[in-house]
């Protein structure tokens, strides 16, 4: 692929969220489909097929213990299908954790958004943090240059 242009990336973006709750509005207004797109699309390295599901924690819950043996809801999930020639695979962002943790980490929730998308964009494609410290910090730095290229500052706080 020319290095010119992004990916081309189809997106379901899927809000299962009790309508009218704060969590809800919120989530919606830090995840605008024009902003999910362009987040993803630069974490790309491969055009992709991906599903953006916003979950409620019971859904988050049952998604981590059912497919990774977890007694909690995480912040993301990633389920990887394919990786070439198109990459597929669903991200699943549990609202509740999310929200909670933008707050404890004093940021504003679009950005604590756009690192958690772009980080299960990279898992999507094979990148892995559980493997060794080298792994960890190279899927790190890459978070971080995409990021950058975003308008976000560094999600780690170097």
């Amino acid at each position: 692929m020319p290095r010119n242009r992004l990916p081309e990336l189809q997106l379901s973006l899927q809000f299962a969220l009790t309508p009218g709750s704060g969590l809800a509005a919120a989530l919606r207004a830090a995840l605008p489909r024009h902003r999910v797109v362009r987040w993803v699309r630069h974490a790309l390295e491969t055009d992709a097929d991906i599903t953006v599901r916003i979950v409620d924690a019971d859904e988050g819950l049952a998604l981590n213990r059912d497919y990774r043996q977890k007694a909690y809801a995480t912040n993301v999930l990633t389920f990887d299908y394919a990786s070439a020639p198109r990459v597929m695979a669903d991200l699943v962002l549990c609202a509740p954790v999310v929200v909670a943790e933008a707050q404890a980490q004093a940021k504003p929730l679009a950005a604590h958004c756009a690192h958690l998308l772009v980080h299960g964009t990279l898992h999507a494609q094979g990148w892995d943090h559980d493997t060794s410290t080298a792994d960890a910090e190279a899927m790190e730095a890459k978070e971080v240059a995409i990021l950058a290229r975003l308008g976000f500052s560094d999600p780690y706080g170097r």
